[in-house]
């Protein structure tokens, strides 16, 4: 399968707007309002989907979801489709989309993580599409610290991408969206930057794919999650797996990983990069005891607290793309190019 990529975004170009797994309640409107607003100031045109709303866990019937995220990626007057965020059962729509009509379309970037992981590994295992793991749109408005890039930048490059950890994160919580819908700057109030699991440095590269634990478990032996074909395709350059926890707790996270590995994800990976989470511990297994556990055994590099997942700030990904991960001393820094 030859790999695809979306053209890079330019100023003018339409944006859709569709919520493919949860929708946005209505006291979190504002906060939809100034992720569109942000487009704008890029020179963006958002483009309002039905499947917004919600009276429910999801923003409206699978069937719905499925034919209005399937028109906006075919639709070749829009250059990229971001979910206003995640959600909890976005993997009700993976056999209704119209597969047929996206594999013969331009390939149209998708942006978003958490629930919109699935759709993003989906389109790139089984279509070869480049798709964009990064802010969804209610985070669009925030500006990235030093080192990161917007996900708005990285879909609009034209050559390689680098980029550096900030040695800075959120310690806990989210910022109020209802009670502040405009806030533009992320609380980062930890200091920290990527290790190796064992200690000493890495410096390897592969080809991008994953997404958040909890959502690429129930996927890994689909059609929609395939990686280890993924990986058989690309076996000479391999693979950069990368995986961030949510929610889950340590035993569950390390049953996962697992059951990854027994799906055949890590069997052509050069490197696992393991995001920063804010998941519990337990007093009998941590989170990194979780990783140690099921990855360590891989004998390649396990590059921990990457800044791709549920903790901000957020490290804009393309699945697909030709990257190199460093880290040596003080440098700890990810380059990509599609």
């Amino acid at each position: 399968m030859d790999l695809r990529f979306p053209r890079p975004l330019r100023p003018g170009d339409r944006v859709g707007v569709t919520a493919p797994s949860a929708g946005v309640e209505p006291a979190l409107r504002a906060r939809l309002d100034a992720g569109v607003a942000a487009l704008a100031e890029r020179g963006l045109e958002a483009v309002l989907g039905e499947c917004l709303g919600t009276a429910g866990v999801t923003s409206a019937p699978k069937e719905q979801r499925a034919a209005e995220l399937t028109a906006m990626l075919c639709d070749p007057t829009i250059a990229a489709v971001v979910p206003p965020w995640g959600g909890e059962l976005g993997i009700d729509v993976l056999d209704q989309l119209d597969w047929a009509a996206l594999e013969q379309a331009e390939p149209t970037w998708l942006v978003g993580f958490s629930d919109t992981s699935l759709l993003l590994v989906a389109l790139t295992t089984r279509l070869g599409w480049g798709t964009l793991h990064g802010a969804n749109l209610m985070d669009t408005r925030y500006e990235p610290p030093a080192g990161l890039l917007h996900w708005a930048d990285v879909a609009s490059a034209t050559g390689p991408v680098t980029q550096r950890s900030p040695g800075r994160y959120r310690t806990s919580g989210w910022d109020d969206y209802e009670g502040d819908p405009g806030v533009r700057a992320m609380t980062l109030d930890g200091a920290g930057t990527w290790s190796v699991l064992g200690g000493g440095g890495a410096d390897v590269t592969g080809r991008l794919v994953g997404g958040c634990v909890e959502i690429m478990g129930p996927i890994a032996g689909t059609p929609y999650g395939d990686v280890g074909a993924f990986g058989e395709e690309h076996a000479d350059e391999g693979l950069l797996v990368y995986l961030e926890a949510c929610e889950d707790g340590p035993f569950t996270i390390a049953r996962t990983l697992h059951g990854l590995r027994l799906a055949g994800w890590f069997d052509h990976a050069n490197a696992v990069l393991v995001g920063r989470t804010g998941a519990p511990d337990h007093p009998a297994m941590s989170q990194r005891e979780a990783v140690a556990d099921a990855l360590g055994p891989l004998d390649v590099p396990v590059v921990l607290d990457v800044e791709c997942g549920h903790v901000q700030p957020f490290l804009p990904l393309v699945n697909g793309a030709l990257a190199r991960v460093v880290v040596d001393g003080g440098r700890h820094e990810i380059t990509q190019e599609w």
